[in-house]
């Protein structure tokens, strides 16, 4: 028996007038836009967003998420990757809410300037935002920062790419 969850892209549908997306965006709306789905989806909430340009959303850590158990076990910390992971994924929500970008999938192709400011454990609120600074064709640069208790615990400057999905 295989442990990969079906993702039906055809499930993917996103609102083709930008007026209609309706904040906040919540789990389920999220996996209607982002393939990602659990336990690598790591974006709770969609507060705000302005398609093409930014988006902000939390991550809320209850210390149930699978990774706890292993990082660390005594002293549960959210991976700094996985704090990436997330900001990116909320800059492919920015980015896949338009009409041109649905079907693509967002793929990382760098990371620059990564710095961990602080530790986030369970229970924190991650509050993400990710600003999409420059894009040229299917590639596109943007800056981004994770903060807990209004004090920055993450940022970094994002790469990536937009690619056609094999469905």
């Amino acid at each position: 028996m295989s442990n990969k969850l079906p993702i039906n892209h055809s499930d993917m549908q996103i609102p083709m007038n930008h007026s209609e997306i309706q904040m906040p965006m919540n789990y389920s709306d999220i996996q209607k836009i982002l393939p990602h789905r659990y336990p690598f989806l790591l974006i709770d909430r969609v507060l705000e967003l302005v398609p093409g340009e930014s988006a902000e959303g939390i991550k809320q850590l209850s210390g149930n998420e699978i990774f706890f158990q292993g990082h660390f076990p005594d002293e549960p910390i959210f991976p700094g990757v996985l704090q990436i992971e997330a900001l990116a994924q909320l800059g492919g929500v920015a980015l896949l809410v338009m009409p041109e970008n649905q079907g693509k999938l967002p793929l990382f192709t760098g990371v620059e300037k990564a710095r961990f400011r602080g530790v986030v454990r369970p229970g924190d609120t991650l509050h993400l935002s990710t600003q999409i600074t420059k894009i040229r064709g299917d590639f596109g640069f943007g800056s981004a920062v994770a903060k807990v208790n209004d004090q920055i615990v993450c940022q970094a400057e994002l790469m990536f790419a937009l690619i056609y999905r094999k469905d």
